[in-house]
């Protein structure tokens, strides 16, 4: 019999234990054994695994967050970690790795492909931001909260007569603030792909105001910023992946918002908010569709691919290609939200 190890990294979100469940219940079909890796290349590297059944993920799949625990663990980063996580491969008798996760995740599982591991890859992502995909499960999920949340807003600041800077997650790609604001009738979005003009942010807001809509709100993707090389972190300590950590930019932008224009500004960070609860229909259907996928892709021998929405289908494609460059905000779909910038 085959065995199958399984693992899920970087941040957590909704739609990881449908995923898990997906990989299970197909692979047990297919007569393949499956470990469950704990907390991302971490527990490859510690040797921290468990055997995953059919009773494991029993109830798991509207679970938000993951069984198998996380990290941004990089074995790349660690001394002997690389070796480790292959001499783990051979000692549990792994025939082929699943490795679900981001460009983080996937980019271990490229450069481990280059030297020989059998890795099959799942995307995974709130930010959207994975090329070759048309969506990565967990954005819908955060982008119905992030709309519920601006609906919320909406009612106290039109109680209050005021501006409201809604903070959202998105490092490098505004997909979520777009997508967000869009459905939630932001009046701004700021999106790290442009350069935030302030004095244009503050006249549509001078504008509303004049025509009687005495408040507004403005959402505003963590990764934005003012100019090219001016991001606003917590920390400039990185993680293993080199990443800093972001945030701040709603409250910068909130004070600069109620100094230019008088009007009482408020500003709310959902931060970690995001990544929480219970995952959509349409992610716990996707999250199952890329789980069965994989363990197709891993019967066919295709490692050093990734599953992927493609419209409807589900496609594999090259691991290597989706994590060259990052997806940013599609243009046109960032004109269809200024239309109502007003």
């Amino acid at each position: 019999m085959k065995r199958l190890g399984v693992l899920t990294g970087g941040g957590d979100c909704p739609g990881l234990n449908p995923v898990i469940r997906g990989v299970v219940r197909k692979a047990v079909l297919e007569g393949y054994e499956v470990l469950g890796i704990k907390n991302g290349w971490k527990g490859i590297i510690e040797a921290d695994m468990a055997p995953l059944d059919l009773r494991s993920v029993s109830g798991i799949l509207p679970k938000g967050g993951t069984i198998l625990g996380t990290s941004r663990t990089n074995p790349y980063k660690k001394e002997g970690g690389v070796q480790k996580v292959k001499d783990n491969i051979k000692k549990f008798e792994i025939d082929a790795l699943i490795a679900i996760g981001g460009e983080d995740t996937l980019g271990v599982a490229n450069r481990l492909v280059k030297e020989g591991v059998k890795v099959v890859g799942v995307p995974k992502t709130i930010d959207n931001d994975l090329n070759e995909t048309d969506y990565t499960f967990g954005f819908d999920t955060a982008v119905n909260i992030v709309t519920d949340c601006i609906d919320r807003l909406h009612t106290t600041a039109e109680s209050h007569n005021r501006i409201m800077v809604v903070e959202v997650m998105g490092r490098h790609a505004g997909w979520i603030a777009v997508h967000g604001g869009i459905a939630g009738g932001a009046d701004v979005i700021l999106i790290p792909e442009i350069p935030i003009d302030i004095e244009e942010v503050c006249g549509i807001i001078k504008k509303r105001h004049a025509q009687g809509k005495n408040f507004s709100i403005v959402v505003v993707a963590e990764g934005a910023k003012f100019d090219e090389d001016d991001e606003v972190l917590q920390s400039e300590k990185l993680d293993e992946f080199g990443h800093v950590r972001l945030g701040g930019i709603g409250q910068t932008l909130g004070e600069m918002i109620e100094k230019k224009t008088g009007f009482e500004t408020r500003v709310t960070v959902l931060g970690h908010i995001q990544r929480g609860g219970s995952p959509t229909a349409f992610d716990r259907v996707l999250g199952t569709r890329f789980g069965v996928k994989a363990v197709e892709l891993v019967k066919q021998g295709k490692f050093g691919y990734m599953v992927s929405l493609k419209g409807n289908k589900i496609e594999a494609v090259s691991i290597e290609k989706a994590v060259g460059t990052l997806k940013t905000v599609d243009m046109d779909l960032y004109e269809i939200a200024k239309v109502f910038f007003s």
